[in-house]
């Protein structure tokens, strides 16, 4: 007895293959800007994620960008060997701990983002103003609506 036929879709059918074969290339390029610098992508993002405060407990970052206190205390010891990030600890409870960027770690930020504004510019400049709002708007969407919450960080 022969096997019903099902009919298989192609690969290139599905928008998923497209976003990650963007997103690979896009991703990929960055990481090599930045691994020039001495930083991988994790890095960049919780270096980026201190920037904007002065300091910031181990929970509170690995709450923001989605990922364990495990995997947060990992990246900040390598930070900490790299002379970028410092910790702390509280004069009133010294079970508190603090992550901040040290003067390396604050200086090297505005570099690395102008980066990522260039690989921004090399693969979407040729978008206009309404297509890049239009990709970013529904990309926000369907994190929204799928409810996520890790930051991409590979």
């Amino acid at each position: 007895m022969k096997a019903k036929s099902t009919a298989v879709s192609p690969l290139e059918a599905h928008l998923g293959y497209w976003l990650r074969f963007v997103s690979n290339q896009v991703s990929h390029a960055f990481s090599l800007k930045v691994a020039e610098r001495g930083v991988t992508m994790v890095e960049w993002v919780v270096l980026r994620k201190l920037y904007d405060c002065d300091a910031m407990a181990p929970s509170v970052l690995a709450e923001k960008i989605g990922m364990t206190r495990g995997a947060i205390s990992k990246i900040v010891d390598r930070l900490e060997a790299k002379g970028l990030l410092k910790r702390t600890t509280s004069n009133e409870d010294r079970r508190y701990l603090a992550l901040a960027l040290t003067p390396q770690g604050r200086a090297i930020v505005p570099k690395l983002a102008a980066l990522a504004d260039r690989n921004d510019a090399e693969f979407f400049d040729h978008l206009n103003a309404d297509e890049r709002d239009a990709i970013k708007n529904a990309m926000q969407d369907i994190i929204r609506r799928q409810g996520l919450k890790s930051v991409p960080v590979d």
